[in-house]
Parts: structure tokens; sequence; C-alpha cells
């Protein structure tokens, strides 16, 4: 079934298993009349209404019946039968062959992009490792720019060279560096 697909299509595709369910019984076929004729007269009259609920007619010739007769009468009549169906008996409804078949597309649909979309949103791959490396190295080159020239702070040559473990090769050796030359100044 195609996004163009009407409840007419619909009703057609679907008369077959309507028909042939056995949940789809006297009482509910009787239900589904009442709703079309007192809701929507224009769909049913009190005199067709009555033809579909007569108990001496087998429910499933009432039944095929009612259905010919709304696909006859056009969209609108079909979809307040679909409607009056997902009313009363939602798990009719559901079972469907023309919605079990829109919700496999919407579910291919769906899944298909749902694969997309976590390459879209990630960052990088490396991990929350990886940006508290990166933090320490920026909170550490922070630390030396502005703490760098006071006395409190000459002693970290050994701190330094600590911090400096699990950076990547770069970021070691200016560290190290830095220690270094702060060493030979004193």
């Amino acid at each position: 079934m195609t996004d163009l697909d009407g409840y007419h299509e619909q009703l057609q595709k679907d008369a077959h298993f309507l028909c042939s369910d056995q949940r789809m019984d006297t009482e509910l076929v009787d239900r589904l009349v009442l709703q079309l004729n007192r809701i929507y007269p224009q769909i049913l009259s009190d005199k067709e209404a009555h033809r579909f609920r007569n108990q001496r007619v087998p429910t499933e010739v009432r039944l095929a019946e009612l259905l010919k007769h709304l696909h006859e009468k056009g969209e609108e009549s079909c979809h307040e039968f679909y409607r009056g169906l997902h009313i009363h008996a939602e798990d009719i409804y559901s079972s469907l062959p023309s919605r079990v078949r829109q919700r496999e597309l919407a579910d291919s649909k769906w899944t298909n992009n749902v694969a997309v979309y976590p390459e879209r949103y990630a960052l990088n791959d490396r991990g929350p490792m990886f940006f508290l490396s990166c933090f320490s190295f920026v909170v550490g080159i922070a630390l030396l720019y502005y703490y760098g020239e006071a006395e409190t702070l000459r002693t970290s040559g050994p701190f330094l060279h600590c911090s400096a473990a699990r950076l990547s090769k770069g970021a070691k050796d200016v560290l190290i560096s830095y220690a270094e030359v702060d060493k030979h100044k004193k």
C-alpha cells in the first residue's frame, strides 16, 4: 500500500480479511452499523441499517454486503467504517492487512533513519578519557600562563613531569621543556 491509497482502496484490500475473521461477530457488526446509521445517516439510512442488522441473515453475508455498500458509497463512507472499527475493535483494526503493511513500511523507514543519526551527531569516537586529557592539558597550560612567574609555583617541575604522563608526545614535550626552562632560570 502506498501513501496515495485511500480508505476506498484499503477497504477493497481488507474486505476478504474482515469477512473471514472470526472476531467480526454479530454484536460487532451491529455496533458498526448502528454507529454509521446514528452518527452518519447520510452513509447508512434507517432502511439500510435495518437490512444490515437482520438477524436471520448470517453475519458473514451481512458483513460482505455492508462492505460492498460502503465501497460503492465512496471514500468518506470507507473512512467512517475504519473509524468505527478502530473505536469498537482496536485489535481487529490493528491486525488488518493494510494496517500491518503500513506499520512495516513505517518501521522500515524509521530503522533506515535511525542508522544515520548516530553518525550524524557523534562529535568524536575517542571517549571520555580523550576529553579529560585535553581538558587537563588546557588547565595545565592556563595555570602555567597565569601563575608561571609566581614563586610559589616555581617548584612545579615534578608536578609537570607527572601530569604529562598521560598526554600525547607533543604535549609532553611542551610541558617538560617548560619545566626544564623553569629549572634553569633558578
